[in-house]
């Protein structure tokens, strides 16, 4: 037991104490405080320019809309991307894992994956994983949708998220169709060939008064030199174009299939290699699963039916697995076809 003195002395030191770490939080208080009075009102002491603030948004605005980058996205590299989620998530049907399946993931309800148990976070803010909601959730997951049981911290760059929802699309064999926004570059282009032609129309009319009657001597002989021409190039068909075409122009087009296709021969990727594709037969290549719709095709790859296929995949076998949106310009497919019979030989 304790003895009177003792007892005060405990007592004594534990007071002593207190009393330093109250003073010593008091002066701290007085020390660090940065208030500037006993109002709310706070003002910053000083600002770092960073230039974050002037034109951000302005070069965001820019820049092309997720459905532009979606349109042209390279299923490739989105694959590569989908390696930051495939830690909790699988891409077979039906295996969950921490996260649901995400198989046929794109255009599929939210909250919809047999066998998952959801927080109901999600239903709250979406009811279709359309690509635009997709994009909207990998951005920020939590931002998205608060209360979410999804940890990722979100996929910062929009070209990067565009090509992973482009890979995550193709894996149940069919392919969500979004609308882009017209291009304004045609009524430019058109109304530079008219000031072209008006610029040309008075310096044909001062040729044609000069000379009308060597011109009129000459209209027969070019009209069936035209004439012959086009029955020339109807009779070889696209074929010819392709003869005529450059290799080396069609493998700067190849780039944009590299990501996807090898030109080894045996050598798949995501999609078929194309080595000898020309005059192969349609969804013929061993080892690689079609989608039904390549599959219920007959013939063979000829340069006619190669020509169709890269103008647009979608509308040449539609449902077809291909993500990639086509070659416009004829000069082009025509280029890269040459160039991967070159490669083949």
């Amino acid at each position: 037991m304790f003895d009177t003195m003792t007892l005060t002395k405990v007592v004594g030191a534990f007071c002593g104490a207190l009393l330093i770490f109250l003073l010593g939080g008091w002066a701290a208080e007085l020390i660090y405080h940065t208030g500037g009075g006993h109002g709310d009102g706070h003002e910053q002491a000083y600002v770092i320019d960073t230039g974050e603030d002037e034109g951000g948004e302005a070069e965001e605005d820019t820049g092309p809309s997720f459905e532009e980058l979606f349109v042209a996205a390279d299923a490739g590299k989105g694959e590569r991307i989908f390696n930051k989620c495939k830690a909790c998530h699988n891409l077979e049907k039906g295996a969950n894992a921490t996260g649901p399946y995400l198989y046929g993931v794109v255009g599929r309800d939210v909250d919809t994956a047999e066998g998952y148990s959801y927080s109901g976070s999600l239903e709250k803010v979406a009811d279709v994983w359309t690509p635009q909601n997709l994009q909207a959730f990998l951005e920020n997951p939590a931002g998205y949708a608060p209360g979410t049981t999804m940890g990722f911290a979100g996929v910062k760059k929009m070209e990067d998220r565009a090509n992973l929802i482009a890979f995550l699309d193709q894996t149940d064999g069919d392919t969500y169709e979004i609308e882009v926004p017209a291009a304004e570059e045609a009524p430019a282009e058109e109304a530079t060939d008219a000031a072209e032609i008006d610029q040309a129309a008075p310096e044909e009319a001062a040729d044609d008064a000069a000379s009308e009657e060597p011109a009129a001597e000459e209209a027969a002989p070019e009209e069936a030199a035209m004439e012959d021409a086009a029955s020339d190039e109807a009779a070889g068909g696209f074929a010819d174009v392709v003869a005529a075409a450059d290799p080396a122009d069609g493998e700067k087009v190849w780039r944009q299939c590299r990501a996807c296709h090898k030109l080894e021969d045996g050598k798949n990727g995501v999609g078929p290699h194309l080595n000898g594709v020309v005059g192969r037969d349609i969804a013929s290549v061993d080892g690689f699963r079609y989608s039904s719709s390549l599959q219920d095709l007959d013939g063979a790859w000829t340069a006619d039916e190669l020509n169709a296929w890269l103008e647009d995949p979608k509308a040449y076998a539609p449902g077809n697995k291909m993500s990639f949106r086509g070659l416009r310009k004829e000069e082009d497919r025509a280029a890269v076809i040459a160039y991967m019979q070159s490669a083949a030989e």
